[in-house]
């Protein structure tokens, strides 16, 4: 173990020059292949435009179903059951039925909205108070609000429990009106696989992009690269720079869709508050990209890069050999 110890300080100077010039290296090719990107700048910019069009949509579409969610709310929150009652109806049934209820476990609480407070409630918010004091008998019944449990919150339990209060007989009407969030809950879920759909359709097109300018930039340089191969370079000391080439594009990429996304954002917010207005309130709080989702974009753009100027590399190099 003691003659280990002393090897591994003797190769210990050696290891750390070696780690030393092997990220040297690195950091000048990456620096060099950014150079190669700036000769042709208009060139750069048309291909990380057409990448960054490519991402933005995708990405863009995830934003904005994610601010949806702010629309349709929280669901456990209004998934709430109005059970009408039978006018002849006493309160000592309607106790018995809370707490027959009150033992259901997908139930988590029950209200009771008197007839009487009913009809004093809708003479004060109606506007026709007058009229309704011609009225012999309160025509409005006694109601109990239900509310699901967070454990029985889905459309299929839901809809069971609505089943079993049917079936209580002092029960006249059950009523949920959720059948519009339901259908926009189908909505979104269509929407997101289409996103999903068409977010990989555009990884494909951002590869294939990158593919075949990494392509074009190694017909190019095809001399150069013989040459290398004839002094004895090896191919990964030669595709070093394209794939970071594909780095570059990538980064670049991202950096335009985030542009475009929060420039995008920007435009439809004026809109998106004044149909929120039409409603009395902030039914959406839409602003820019957050850090995260931004890094997300960033390293998706990034491995797209290096995968496909590693993919366009590994095929084209092998055609170029010295003759």
């Amino acid at each position: 173990m003691g003659v280990n110890k002393v090897q591994f300080r003797q190769l210990r100077p050696g290891l750390l020059s070696c780690l030393k010039e092997f990220f040297i290296r690195h950091l000048q090719v990456f620096f060099y292949s950014l150079g190669l990107l700036s000769r042709t700048p208009l060139a750069t910019l048309m291909t990380a435009s057409a990448l960054g069009i490519a991402l933005a949509l995708p990405a863009g579409l995830y934003i904005l179903l994610d601010h949806s969610k702010q629309l349709t709310g929280d669901f456990d929150n209004i998934s709430q059951i109005s059970l009408f009652m039978k006018k002849d109806i006493t309160d000592k049934q309607i106790k018995a039925i809370k707490q027959k209820l009150a033992a259901y476990p997908e139930i988590a609480q029950i209200k009771h909205i008197n007839k009487q407070a009913a009809l004093k409630e809708f003479k004060n918010n109606s506007g026709f108070g007058d009229a309704l004091k011609a009225l012999e008998e309160n025509p409005l019944p006694d109601v109990l609000i239900v509310y699901p449990s967070l454990t029985h919150h889905s459309a299929e339990q839901i809809d069971s429990l609505i089943i079993t209060l049917k079936a209580i007989q002092q029960v006249d009407l059950v009523q949920m009106d959720i059948q519009w969030l339901q259908r926009l809950y189908s909505i979104t879920h269509i929407i997101q696989r289409a996103v999903l759909i068409i977010g990989t359709l555009l990884a494909l097109a951002v590869l294939l992009i990158i593919g075949n300018t990494i392509r074009l930039a190694i017909e190019n340089r095809r001399n150069e690269i013989v040459v290398m191969k004839l002094i004895g370079g090896t191919d990964s000391f030669i595709r070093r720079p394209f794939l970071y080439s594909g780095f570059w594009y990538g980064l670049l990429g991202s950096l335009i869709a985030i542009l475009l996304i929060n420039m995008s954002l920007i435009i439809i917010r004026e809109p998106l508050m004044q149909l929120s207005s039409l409603y009395g309130g902030n039914l959406f709080s839409l602003g820019l990209m957050n850090i995260k989702t931004s890094s997300t974009l960033l390293l998706t753009g990034c491995v797209l890069g290096l995968l496909g100027a590693r993919i366009a590399v590994g095929k084209h190099l092998k055609d170029i050999e010295p003759k």
